[in-house]
């Protein structure tokens, strides 16, 4: 690993990965695209250390978090404004406001923000925030450790009616993470009520989910566990609503082969209802697989769209993004030519995808170790994050042109 400015919190990221060895890296060759640095965090006020990527508003201003830095070195809710200057929103005071953030913001229609905190809280083991677009911090949620779970990593999504719903990667009834939903108070002035979904059991179930969960339109939640499942290499799940609660149902296994292994992505469906999401390992190329799970009458395909080649955790760590042509976009944080990371798309013809790298990170001022989601604006840019790097070594914003 190269020498950089890597925060205590973001080693939790990868604590829960499965030591396969290494293997020789192989590149495709790499695209030109226009890469251009927007931020590079310092480490210092202004944060450091990104985990994820951006959620963009109406006008192209982007809001993220940083895991590092601010005022106390917890971390920052911070936007970029279309102009380019970076404003931090919320510095964390390393309490029990919340500490080390370590997914991407959900922003509502007034512009408030919601997100979590890896730690910290009245308990020490994380929190839901909402930050408004004054910059007041709220703590909606503080987690317990026990039933109510701990240790959030994922982004938060949203129902129509302002229920937020996400995981925890720790804390249930077994220890191994839950679903949870945070219903809004019904009163002014009253308290956010948390209800815990399902939680995860002894592993046949699936263990430890890193991705936070999509919801269809029937509102039945789908996501992935890094962990358990039948063969130990994570499961995709699907959540569905019953009379007597909700239900799981396992819609895949990972054998840790050529399938793939280890999903710190959760899943992504399209308007057909299929899935998409990515595995952080296992791969012919080792590096991970891209896939997709089709539903036909009330099973589930598999299909590998793509492998990966690289090291042995190169996949996705963020969900992938789709555009309205149905090409996917997604992120590496340790393969391409310099083994310092990649943006890539994948087109489909006919049946097949085909691969095009949009960037390979070089481990200079551009950044390294991407775990970023991404977002496009409204004339067809991605925006996304690298977590170590760029001029002032505690990663860098990034744009992409079309």
């Amino acid at each position: 690993m190269k020498p950089g400015s890597i925060s205590a919190a973001f080693k939790n990221l990868l604590k829960f990965a499965f030591v396969l060895g290494l293997v020789a890296l192989v590149a495709p060759p790499a695209q030109a695209q226009t890469f251009s640095v927007i931020h590079a965090f310092t480490g210092g006020s202004d944060g450091g250390n990104p985990l994820a990527g951006f959620t963009i508003d109406p006008a192209g201003n982007l809001y993220g978090t940083t895991n590092a830095g601010g005022n106390t070195g917890t971390g920052t809710v911070f936007k970029i404004t279309t102009k380019g200057t970076k404003v931090v929103l919320y510095s964390f005071a390393g309490g029990v406001d919340g500490t080390y953030p370590e997914a991407s913001v959900l922003m509502d229609a007034s512009g408030s923000l919601y997100g979590t905190t890896f730690t910290g809280g009245a308990s020490g083991l994380g929190t839901v925030f909402k930050v408004t677009k004054k910059g007041n911090e709220t703590v909606l949620y503080s987690f317990a450790g026990s039933a109510d779970g701990a240790s959030p990593i994922a982004a938060l999504t949203m129902d129509s009616v302002g229920n937020l719903y996400g995981t925890t990667s720790a804390g249930g009834s077994a220890g191994n993470g839950t679903v949870f939903r945070l219903a809004p108070p019904k009163t002014k002035g009253g308290k956010w009520t948390e209800k815990v979904l399902y939680s995860f059991g002894q592993g046949t179930d699936g263990a430890t989910p890193i991705a936070g969960v999509s919801l269809d339109l029937k509102h039945n939640l789908y996501g992935t566990t890094s962990a358990g499942g039948s063969y130990g290499y994570g499961t995709v799940f699907q959540l569905k609503r019953s009379k007597s609660g909700w239900k799981e149902n396992v819609l895949y296994n990972f054998q840790g082969g050529n399938d793939g292994g280890v999903p710190y992505a959760g899943v992504i469906l399209n308007q057909s209802g299929n899935l998409y999401g990515g595995a952080t390992g296992g791969g012919t190329g080792a590096g991970g697989t891209i896939f997709e799970l089709t539903p036909a009458k009330g099973s589930w395909t598999f299909s590998v769209l793509y492998n990966i080649p690289g090291w042995t955790l190169s996949g996705p760590f963020r969900d992938l993004k789709m555009d309205a042509s149905g090409n996917l976009y997604g992120t590496t944080h340790c393969d391409g030519t310099y083994s310092d990371g990649t943006v890539y798309k994948l087109t489909p013809s006919s049946g097949t995808w085909t691969y095009t790298s949009l960037y390979e990170f070089t481990g200079g001022t551009d950044g390294y170790y991407v775990f970023s989601n991404l977002v496009f604006d409204k004339h067809g840019n991605l925006y996304g994050t690298s977590s170590v790097g760029g001029a002032g070594g505690y990663g860098v914003a990034f744009k992409i042109t079309s």
